[in-house]
């Protein structure tokens, strides 16, 4: 069985060393150890010290040295826009106090589909659509790995 141990970042992949994709969903690219198929057919076992989040456009190094990158599937998201970016900032607090997770972009915030979540967004005068695209929600405040060079020991880039 071919193992995966490591996991490079989307910055550092080295394009010629791609031999698959492998397409997860959000839930699917919080990982430690699992059998995973890439679309192409290879079959890896992915074994990592502990549980990381596979992002789009990283890539899993399998111990052959050669590359599965990692994309990132198209999942039902609720986009929610407003007028006013204030208001923006005032929903992204009340998705934020309800610990979920949020991509968060200067036009939108995205959310996985809920609705629940929904009604209480319309409740608050937010523009709700669904749409369906990749989520790449913002990691935690307390998530730690090193995004290269130019971070500090907080994971703040300095580019």
């Amino acid at each position: 069985m071919i193992r995966a141990t490591s996991i490079i970042r989307r910055d550092a992949v080295e394009q010629d060393r791609i031999v698959d994709v492998i397409t997860l969903d959000h839930g699917d690219r919080h990982r430690r150890r699992i059998m995973l198929n890439a679309d192409g057919g290879t079959s890896f076992l992915l074994d990592l010290d502990r549980v990381d989040v596979l992002e789009d456009g990283d890539a899993i190094r399998l111990e052959s040295g050669w590359l599965v990158e990692v994309r990132a599937a198209p999942e039902k998201l609720v986009e929610i826009t407003t007028e006013n970016p204030l208001d923006l900032l005032t929903l992204a607090w009340h998705i934020g106090n309800r610990h979920v997770p949020a991509e968060i972009t200067r036009e939108a915030i995205y959310i996985a589909y809920d609705h629940v979540l929904v009604d209480m967004l319309l409740g608050l005068s937010a523009k709700v659509e669904i749409v369906e695209r990749p989520f790449r929600p913002v990691r935690g405040a307390y998530h730690h790995h090193e995004h290269g060079r130019d971070s500090d020991h907080h994971g703040y880039s300095h580019g």
